[in-house]
């Protein structure tokens, strides 16, 4: 009796070990560590002066989330206990929980399991599970370098204003910050504003923002094919040719959106006197291409956003809306998402069949998923819109679409609303921005069942509907 009560009771611990997806992993380990960060920002050692709970979430979430938008003052607020706190988790969310937990294990010389391979490809979408310490080896030194070229920029403008540790201490933070598009600052209650006609921060900001967006595995793409130009000292149009398509696809897609943001924010900003009037032309276009930049997910701001023309915001919430690109430190749909959907739409117009780029065919589960995160992302939206509509009549609809895109974009941009929303949109906003942050499409999948196997063993009929 008692050898059977021990083997039922193995049984039924062999039936309560739960086994998590990868998307399940990613979306609990984001939750833990706001939940963590959330706790450690609420004690008396983190602040200046008591702070509530609900606005040590938010900044606990925004952080992590590396979104920006803010209900305190992180340069009044917190400590310098506080603030590292805060760069720990824009980091953490900057690379991602799975980056993370391996550079751990790597650290610690614990073997990195198939089971974590697995997860490392899944995460990163790469086609092969060769290669996966080496390629988390990389993904570190690359931010490492680009954050420490990033610092010791900025630290050429800090240090003369504000003495060699603090110089130094504000250029690592704000670096992190810009490279994870975090857009979080601890200079005051006015972002960058009072730095718009300093090309130095202005430059530096844009290029960390961009190195950041462009995503890891295109990181990777461009040194690999480097080194072997390089080594076989072919022409440097060898590179561009030999890039996959995703890293093809991105670097198009995030110059013509920088490119259209760029001139779209001059034109429409031009004589704007709460922003650009008083700029001179080389000040107005720098500016104008720091606005491009920052709406693709940083959040930090060279203009006053309040200022904005209705044009402008409209503008930037379909910046924010598109974001950066997959696998790096940036929100929105993607610009890989924008080119599926644009792609798709040429080739209906041209009467193809298939969706076409760069002389390759997409594949059709590719066009699906771009479709469905396309549709969730607008849905999950136009809820957050309507919900903070209702919670604050008073605020003008411009202004929460502008806050609202923010969140979910993960971007952090904020025409000054933030922090005079009620509560309940406050809640709003961090539910977008975590949803933001780990993707809609991934959400999904978090709550999706198993896969369904009779869906591989058969085939239905086609049927037509009327469309348009």
């Amino acid at each position: 009796m008692t050898m059977l009560a021990e083997g039922q009771s193995r049984k039924m611990g062999s039936k309560k070990k739960v086994k998590l997806s990868t998307t399940q992993v990613i979306a609990l380990g984001f939750l833990g560590v706001i939940f963590l960060g959330s706790f450690l920002l609420y004690l008396p050692i983190s602040n200046q002066e008591p702070i509530k709970y609900i606005d040590a979430l938010f900044t606990a979430v925004t952080a992590v989330c590396v979104t920006g938008l803010i209900t305190v003052f992180p340069a009044t607020q917190f400590t310098l206990f506080g603030k590292i706190v805060m760069l720990a988790l824009i980091q953490i969310g900057g690379l991602g929980i799975i980056c993370c937990a391996m550079t751990v294990f790597i650290i610690i010389r614990k073997k990195i399991t198939m089971k974590n391979r697995v997860m490392i490809q899944q995460t990163y979408d790469l086609d092969t599970l060769s290669g996966m310490v080496q390629f988390i080896i990389r993904v570190i030194k690359i931010t490492f370098l680009i954050e420490g070229i990033g610092a010791v920029l900025y630290s050429i403008k800090f240090i003369p204003q504000f003495g060699v540790i603090r110089g130094i201490w504000y250029g690592v933070f704000h670096s992190i910050s810009a490279f994870c598009n975090a857009g979080l600052d601890i200079l005051g209650e006015s972002s960058l504003i009072s730095y718009a006609n300093s090309p130095i921060i202005n430059f530096t900001t844009m290029f960390l923002i961009i190195s950041g967006g462009l995503g890891f595995t295109v990181w990777h793409d461009i040194y690999i094919n480097i080194k072997e130009t390089v080594q076989k000292k072919a022409p440097l149009k060898r590179i561009f040719r030999k890039l996959s398509l995703q890293s093809k696809i991105v670097l198009c897609m995030t110059a013509g959106l920088l490119l259209l943001g760029t001139f779209g924010f001059l034109m429409l900003e031009y004589n704007n006197v709460e922003t650009m009037e008083g700029m001179s032309f080389g000040e107005k276009l720098m500016a104008s291409a720091f606005q491009s930049v920052t709406t693709r997910t940083a959040g930090f701001a060279s203009v006053p956003q309040s200022g904005l023309t209705t044009a402008s915001k409209i503008l930037g919430c379909i910046l924010m809306f598109i974001g950066g690109s997959s696998g790096g430190t940036a929100g929105g749909i993607k610009t890989t998402t924008m080119a599926i959907l644009v792609l798709t739409c040429i080739s209906v117009v041209r009467g193809q069949r298939k969706t076409e780029c760069f002389g390759r065919r997409l594949v059709g589960t590719n066009v699906r998923s771009g479709i469905a995160i396309a549709l969730l992302s607008f849905a999950i939206w136009l809820i957050g819109v309507m919900g903070v509509t209702i919670l604050e009549p008073s605020v003008p609809l411009e202004d929460i679409l502008y806050e609202v895109t923010s969140a979910i974009g993960t971007v952090g941009l904020s025409a000054d609303r933030t922090a005079s929303l009620c509560t309940g949109s406050h809640v709003i906003l961090m539910i977008l921005m975590y949803i933001g942050r780990i993707g809609p499409i991934t959400m999904a999948f978090v709550f999706a069942g198993k896969e369904d196997l009779s869906e591989k063993f058969r085939d239905l009929p086609e049927k037509r509907i009327m469309l348009g």
